[in-house]
Formats: C-alpha cells, structure tokens, sequence
C-alpha cells in the first residue's frame, strides 16, 4: 500500500517535471517572438530614420548609463540585452548598442549589493557578504573603465564579433539568415503580436509593438528564471558547492554553468553572497564564481538573436557576440594580469571595512555608483 502511493507520488512528480519543462519551452517560444516584434516595432515607428531615433544616445557614455539604469531598474542583464538585440535587428547602431551592453553588466551587480543587506545586524558577516558582492561591482566597473575607451578608439569586440557573426550567418544550408524553419515557427506568434497594435495609427503602431515586446521579455525572463529555479537549482547548487574552492578556473566554470541552469546571473550572485557571509566561503573563492556568471548571462542574448532573420541577423547575433566576448576579454585582461587581478577584490574589502564601521558609506555606494555615477557620465557625454 505504501509502496504503490510512493510509485503515485514519483509518477505525479515526473509528470510534474514534463509538464514545467513543456512551459519553459513555450516560454522561449515567447521569448524569440517578443525579440522579433521589438525589431519590427521599431522598423515600423522610426522607418529609415532609425539613427536619428537614438541620436540621444549617440555619445558612448550615455549609451553605457542607459543600460546601466534599465538593467538596474529591471534588474536583469538577460533582459536587457534581449531588448537590446531586438532593437538592433530594428536598426539601433551597434556603435550605440555596444556600450549598452556593457552598462548591463554594471547595473545587473546591484543585486547581490542588495542581498548582503541580509547580514547588515552582525557585524562581521556583513563585511564578508558586502565584500562578496561588492567584487562583481569592481570587476565590472573595472572592466568597463578600461575596454570601453580601447572599444572606442579601435572597435575589437565590433570588429571580432562582425567576423564570428558573418561566419554563422553565412550562406550555407546551416545559415540563420535562411533558418526558415525558425521563420515558419515565429510566424504565428509574430502575426498575432503584430495584429494586437496593427489597428493604432502611424507610429503609434510601432511604438506599441515595441513596449507589447519588451513587457512579454520581461514577463518571460521572470517566469523562466522562476521555473528553472525550481527544477534545477538543486543541481545547481551542487555545481555549486562541488566546484566553488577548488581553483579559479573550477569556479568561473561552475558560475557559467549554474547561470546557464537557472538563466539569471543576478540569482546565481545572491545565492552565493549569504555563504560567503557565513563564512563558507571566502572572496577569493566567490571572485571568480561571479566572472563565470557574467558568462553565463549571454546565452539569453544568444538565443534571442536566432529569432532573427533576413538582412538583420548578422547584426542581432553580433551584438549578443559582443556581450560575450567583453566579458571573456575583461577576464583575460583582469584576471588574466596579476597585477590587475587583485584590484577588485581591494577595493571591495575596503568598501566592506568602511561599511562594517558607518552604514552610511553603503547608502552613498549604491546611490554614487547606481546614480551619481551616470549623472556623471551624462554631463561628460554632453561635454564631449
């Protein structure tokens, strides 16, 4: 008797599993659709005149603080560059897109910033878990300083990107630019999607195709991250804990692969932020964990950019390329120099020591870095 209910359960458990797994499908299925539709929304508002649209934003440095601030805001890197993919395969430069990108990587940090919060009432746990967090800030922030000027004055992650794009999306049979299986798939969702703001006038129409798409990423990235949370960050834990310790390369590996699993880089961080405010683990244990994590988080872009096809997919698989190979060079180039190597991890001990003794100091780094800090670049990007 009891064994056949414990059959039952096991059944309804598996079933269970299939049918969340069926969603999670359906909801990458969403996913691509809202991708195309932020790039035929934009095609439609702003015709040839797409350029112009963004001149806002056509200095580097407020292309950097707007991805900065929507990722902040929305707290998802994978988010945003999905957005940000959707309207390059609308016509957004990939001059102005880049920085974007980048300014991702910064605002996604906050998160974990957020999560020591947790440890604020013992003193000592709360310098570990701020110091935790505060090394993917510094990392990032690092990374930025010092790639965004060489991108700017030689383009090697648009120049490289460009070639590893033009080569997927070439004129073989494997090309995603004739994928017209991909095509066909979307095409349903994509004539829905269309139809629910073709009846606005002019530009409105597209207009509402663009925030139509960008609500169903948000509302996709949210429910996937969810789901895979509850399938799989057992597992990922696991990963976790068996590969966490021992060696850096072990533990930019484990945070790639458990970001994948989950599909959120900020989750990843603030599972690990409480064990190193515990003690667990160290800074120098959970540093190159997160740097795996700014990895993992380009696979979203990655696949957003397969919705897209016909002229426009070079430039959409480009621009998820670029994520990922700026953070891959800010890893050689950082971490890959010992003499650059340990900078973040000072700089985040010394923010924890300074917060340990006042509070205050950590009010002033969110608000410095998350809004002094763009205001900032703003009035510079004016100057200039």
């Amino acid at each position: 008797m009891v064994e056949s209910a414990t059959v039952a359960a096991d059944t309804g458990v598996k079933r269970n599993q299939w049918q969340l797994w069926l969603l999670v499908i359906l909801l990458i299925y969403l996913l691509l659709a809202a991708v195309g539709a932020i790039g035929d929304g934009f095609k439609s508002a702003s015709g040839d005149n797409a350029r112009e649209l963004f001149s806002f934003a056509s200095n580097p440095l407020i292309a950097l603080v707007v991805g900065l601030l929507a990722t902040a805001l929305i707290q998802s890197s994978s988010t945003v560059t999905s957005i940000i993919v959707g309207l390059v395969a609308g016509g957004l430069p990939i001059s102005i897109a880049i920085p974007m990108a980048m300014g991702a990587n910064i605002g996604t940090s906050l998160t974990s910033t957020l999560v020591s919060l947790g440890h604020v009432r013992n003193g000592q746990e709360f310098r570990q878990a701020f110091a935790a967090a505060t090394v993917h800030d510094a990392f990032n922030l690092l990374a930025v300083f010092i790639l965004l000027p060489i991108e700017i004055l030689f383009r090697p992650l648009e120049r490289a990107s460009l070639v590893f794009a033009e080569l997927l999306v070439s004129d073989s049979s494997v090309s995603m630019s004739d994928f017209n299986v991909m095509k066909m798939l979307l095409a349903p969702a994509g004539d829905v999607l269309n139809a629910m703001t073709a009846w606005l006038p002019g530009i409105l129409s597209g207009l509402a195709l663009i925030a139509l798409g960008i609500a169903l990423i948000l509302f996709v990235v949210t429910k996937i991250g969810k789901i895979l949370r509850l399938l799989l960050v057992g597992k990922a834990k696991d990963i976790m804990h068996s590969a966490v310790g021992r060696g850096p390369l072990a533990g930019i590996a484990s945070g790639t692969v458990m970001t994948v699993l989950v599909q959120s880089s900020s989750t990843t961080t603030a599972l690990i932020v409480p064990l190193a405010g515990t003690g667990v683990f160290t800074i120098r244990q959970v540093y190159p964990f997160t740097l795996g994590a700014n990895i993992g988080t380009t696979i979203t872009a990655l696949l957003a950019a397969t919705a897209i096809h016909g002229p426009m997919a070079v430039l959409a698989l480009q621009i998820a390329l670029v994520h990922l190979f700026f953070n891959l060079a800010a890893i050689l180039v950082i971490f890959g120099t010992p003499v650059l190597r340990d900078v973040p991890i000072w700089i985040a001990e010394n923010l924890a020591r300074l917060a340990q003794i006042n509070k205050l100091y950590v009010i002033a780094y969110i608000a410095g870095v998350f809004f002094v800090l763009p205001l900032v670049a703003i009035g510079i990007g004016r100057i200039i």
